[in-house]
């Protein structure tokens, strides 16, 4: 994964990554909510991705809950970003871990599910996070980088990297996906 800042300054990176944010939301349907088994029947995980990014499908609710979002999909590869909130931190003044290991995750999860043919499933069977460095309100957003290390008929594993705007790394997480047909 290539470093978040990409030779830029984290004031400009984070203008960039505000504006690639809003561009994303825009499209976005406004109301959270689960796609029907009709909306997704016969996509593949990439195009299942690529509908709910296209305003097709609404965006699922855990991710307004916890103020995050899918910004681009590839096969094998996924960008979640967020900001946490008060309602995020724990008695100590940080994020609390299971804000990061849910962005995580999801980002971890999509990137094995971008891989999946139509009638796939996929379930978390392990995740393995490292914080490396506390959230506090003092960074405004993160991003969640996840890869494909392994995709397999059976067992995918994924790796992910928490990032903020100036390329400092916040937490770091692998994944064990079991994939399984979907019930029709």
């Amino acid at each position: 994964m290539t470093a978040p800042t990409d030779a830029m300054n984290p004031e400009d990176t984070l203008a960039r990554w505000r504006a690639e944010e809003a561009a994303v939301r825009a499209r976005l349907q406004t109301a959270p909510g689960l796609a029907t088994p009709a909306q997704i029947a016969g996509r593949s995980g990439l195009q299942v991705f690529q509908s709910l990014l296209a305003g097709e499908i609404p965006p699922p609710p855990m991710a307004v809950t916890l103020d995050f979002t899918l910004l681009r999909i590839e096969t094998g590869f996924a960008v979640f970003q967020g900001r946490p909130g008060f309602s995020h931190f724990n008695p100590m003044g940080t994020v609390h871990g299971g804000w990061f290991a849910t962005m995580l995750d999801s980002a971890l999860g999509c990137a094995v599910h971008s891989t999946l043919s139509a009638g796939k499933a996929y379930t978390t069977l392990e995740l393995k996070l490292n914080i490396v460095r506390a959230l506090t309100n003092a960074v405004p957003l993160v991003r969640a980088e996840a890869r494909l290390v392994h995709g397999g008929r059976q067992v995918a594993t994924a790796e992910a990297r928490l990032v903020g705007p100036d390329g400092k790394l916040y937490a770091h997480a692998t994944t064990t996906c079991l994939i399984f047909d979907l019930a029709s």
